[in-house]
């Protein structure tokens, strides 16, 4: 696989910046933004639209943590 060059990379940037604004707009429906994931997976090399998917959840759940806070469980007993 050759790297993409500076028009490619912004036409794949471009893509995935449209995507997740559809996504936020409609609350992660990804069937609204169909067409913006097919426009995406097209403009974007596969391991980039894996890597950009799995960003976009990690910052998704960090945001999650953030604004709801993190409440450790218990963890497992400690023998008395």
């Amino acid at each position: 696989m050759t790297a993409p060059n500076s028009a490619e990379r912004k036409a794949c940037w471009g893509a995935r910046d449209l995507l997740w604004k559809c996504l936020d707009d409609n609350n992660d429906n990804a069937e609204s933004c169909k067409n913006f994931q097919g426009e995406f997976e097209a403009k974007c090399p596969a391991q980039w639209v894996k890597y950009f998917t799995k960003r976009r959840d990690f910052l998704k759940y960090k945001e999650q943590m953030e604004a709801e806070g993190f409440t450790p469980t218990d963890g497992p007993k400690q023998p008395s």
